[in-house]
């Protein structure tokens, strides 16, 4: 249902507030660079300090400034089950294509409470991308229990940034006839391209797009040494957006080359200090996008 570079978009914030004018510009340029979806309100879209008026406000603006171009796969996200089912209404309600679910965080649920959890979610009926990423949620979703969910009709794809090659292999194993594999790490997008991925849900195409979208399809296209090049050109730079927490060096990137109005963040999410934004600054120089 999924494939190739889809961005996981930023929120562009203006004083304070969602700047709607320029959530709209940077899902047109997307669009324009050839990109293959959009995520909206997922962790580099600050969903944890938006509100739920504004969660919903930026997925309604995505939905309809994509107007079916491409998917909207939609934040939906929460430790909370109920408050994860009412976002999926939302979404649901507002035309999106299917939701982003990320493991339920610092509660720590049990194997079979994250199971119970998606399975709630998935009765909703609208498709869903699971989002396993130990390192911010603090629990694993092991791979009898993901293979469990892609037996749920509405469980198309898994998110993967558990950062193991071995279990992302395992899970493509296990589960890859029944769910799309895709990448929730930039950095190890042609390593998951090559164990049977489809594709990124990326940070850097915020920025890059285009160049994101080429990688995956180098690699469709089975020109494996020119997805490498591609990839290796690509790699410093994908390091260095998480230089600082995301989505802080993306933002300043984004507002360098003008395609948000400021890098605005909204606390505990603070701008980019001084000396990390000169080591930023200087691996995109190096590559020739600065």
């Amino acid at each position: 249902m999924f494939k190739g570079a889809l961005t996981a978009t930023v929120t562009p914030f203006l004083n304070g507030k969602v700047d709607e004018d320029g959530y709209r510009d940077l899902i047109e340029f997307q669009i324009e660079q050839g990109i293959d979806g959009i995520v909206p309100c997922g962790t580099t879209g600050e969903s944890p300090t938006l509100s739920h008026a504004e969660h919903k406000q930026v997925v309604e603006i995505a939905v309809e400034a994509v107007n079916k171009r491409v998917p909207v796969i939609a934040g939906a996200g929460s430790n909370s089950t109920q408050e994860a089912i009412e976002l999926t209404r939302h979404a649901m309600q507002c035309g999106a294509d299917a939701t982003l679910q990320v493991t339920p965080y610092y509660n720590k649920p049990t194997q079979e409470g994250c199971y119970q959890h998606f399975k709630a979610i998935a009765e909703v009926g609208l498709p869903m991308v699971i989002y396993n990423i130990k390192g911010r949620c603090g629990i694993n979703i092991e791979t009898p229990t993901m293979a469990r969910l892609a037996e749920l009709d509405q469980v198309v794809a898994v998110k993967e940034a558990s950062g193991s090659i071995q279990q992302m292999a395992d899970v493509y194993r296990t589960c890859g006839e029944k769910m799309t594999l895709l990448s929730g790490d930039d950095g190890v997008t042609l390593p998951l391209l090559a164990i049977g991925g489809k594709g990124i849900i990326s940070v850097l195409s915020n920025l890059l797009p285009a160049e994101m979208t080429k990688l995956c399809r180098l690699w469709d296209e089975g020109d494996a040494k020119g997805a490498l090049d591609h990839f290796m050109w690509m790699l410093p730079m994908m390091k260095a957006i998480f230089f600082e927490s995301n989505p802080i060096p993306i933002k300043a990137l984004m507002a360098e080359k003008g395609l948000i109005k400021s890098g605005e963040t909204r606390l505990p999410i603070t701008p980019i200090s001084d000396g990390v934004k000169e080591k930023v600054f200087q691996v995109f120089r190096e590559a020739g996008v600065l």
